[in-house]
């Protein structure tokens, strides 16, 4: 289903990045960025992978996460280097450095969690490479103090999560790693969808590399200045894919950003949390392609 390369992006620092991909026509391109960031693109395969034949569905690990390059300077894991990646990676889509010769023209793009908020900002550094965007399970808009203020289940889900990021024993990888897992009835809403998302996290390749520049105070924040004023300047398609339930988004700022971006919809599933694509996954993927088509 899914055929895999290694892209190089960048020179200085050396950066490769790796890529699977499922055959498509190369004018129907999806490119999809993870979020974690310190996670790999695996736990979206599904029902992304469903797209192929219909789309050319591009998934890539940022730098530092899953197989791409990592052992880099702490300096060099930030938002606008992942996006400068990504500029380069549509290059290498346009040149048939990745294995297709066809010109890809611009490319859907959907960002999820933390990728989409790389992804906004790859909309607004490179808006002619980008032909509709999709910011799931993320925001466009800032989380306000309180937003989750009178959610008690919340509270009671992530408290688990929280105890693993204070836990002295743990560090790098494994920290990542038990952290995601302790989250994962926060991030699921539905108690029958949580088998399958904890296989996926099994299959996971943590890292640790983004997490020490973000626990040094280092690490630039992702969210681009003024996001919902230059999107909606752009006029660029926009699609806020959201569970209703998500713990991490409020989904209420979908609908909102809705309002404030003429050309924004937003597309908001009951019964789905964080990993909406796994709570509801007949339903995301309907909201996509329709959104697409």
């Amino acid at each position: 289903m899914f055929s895999q390369s290694i892209v190089a992006v960048s020179t200085e620092p050396t950066v490769e990045l790796f890529v699977a991909q499922t055959p498509g026509p190369a004018e129907r391109t999806l490119l999809v960025i993870h979020g974690g960031p310190d996670w790999d693109h695996t736990y979206l395969r599904e029902p992304l992978a469903q797209l192929a034949g219909r789309r050319r569905v591009i998934l890539a690990d940022l730098r530092g996460c899953g197989r791409s390059t990592r052992g880099l300077a702490d300096d060099a894991y930030t938002p606008a280097a992942a996006t400068g990646d990504l500029t380069v990676l549509l290059d290498a889509l346009n040149t048939g450095d990745t294995g297709d010769t066809c010109d890809t023209g611009p490319v859907d793009v959907l960002g999820f969690s933390y990728g989409g908020l790389i992804a906004q900002r790859l909309a607004l550094a490179a808006p002619e490479r980008v032909r509709r965007l999709v910011v799931a399970s993320s925001s466009i808009l800032p989380v306000p103090p309180g937003a989750f203020d009178g959610w008690p289940d919340r509270t009671r889900r992530l408290a688990a999560e929280a105890a693993v990021w204070s836990d002295p024993s743990l560090s790098g990888p494994e920290l990542t790693r038990a952290a995601a897992f302790a989250a994962a009835e926060a991030n699921v809403w539905r108690p029958e969808a949580l088998p399958d998302y904890l296989d996926r996290l099994a299959a996971v390749r943590f890292t640790a590399e983004w997490m020490r520049p973000w626990r040094a105070g280092t690490l630039p924040p992702a969210r681009h200045e003024d996001a919902a004023r230059q999107l909606a300047a752009l006029g660029l398609l926009l699609l806020l894919l959201h569970g209703r339930q998500d713990m991490i988004f409020p989904a209420l700022l979908a609908e909102e950003a809705e309002r404030l971006i003429p050309s924004a919809r937003a597309a908001v599933l009951d019964e789905a949390g964080h990993m909406a694509h796994i709570d509801q996954p007949t339903a995301w993927l309907d909201a996509l392609t329709d959104f697409l088509s």
